[in-house]
């Protein structure tokens, strides 16, 4: 199992943060790996919600599916994604600090098969691209601030 933690700070207000972050058909906006992102199930967003999403282009593609299994508009949401050969489990927080809100992610990454003695790797593989894809939620928000 590996860890990726981590935080960054948003010149945005918590509430707009979590709101762009909890409707995952945005990632794709801010996720340069991410392709698409389809909301399954019907409703609201909330505990239970499910997305499925695809990650990579041509031959590397690799389909997830995201449920959420905490929502706590707008401090913190967690959630379950299943990919093949891997579970990754966690959630991301939006704290108010002065200017914004310091947005921080915690996820628990464990895979199966041959994969599983590449925990180090993936490791840190996982910590710089959650870093990068962060940086770009920052860049997209803080572009379109009025």
């Amino acid at each position: 199992m590996s860890s990726i933690r981590g935080s960054i700070e948003i010149a945005r207000p918590p509430e707009i943060v979590f709101d762009t972050v909890a409707d995952q058909t945005n990632e794709i906006r801010y996720n340069a790996g991410m392709t698409d992102s389809v909301k399954l199930t019907d409703g609201p967003l909330g505990v239970g919600t499910t997305f499925q999403s695809t990650m990579g282009r041509s031959r590397a593609v690799l389909p997830m599916i995201t449920e959420y299994t905490a929502y706590e508009r707008p401090r913190r949401l967690a959630s379950r994604s299943t990919m093949s050969g891997a579970v990754a489990e966690g959630e991301v927080r939006c704290d108010p600090i002065p200017g914004g809100t310091r947005f921080s992610w915690d996820w628990q990454i464990s895979v199966s098969g041959a994969g599983r003695f590449a925990g180090p790797l993936i490791g840190f593989i996982g910590r710089r691209r959650e870093r990068q894809i962060w940086a770009g939620l920052k860049q997209m928000l803080e572009e379109d601030a009025p």
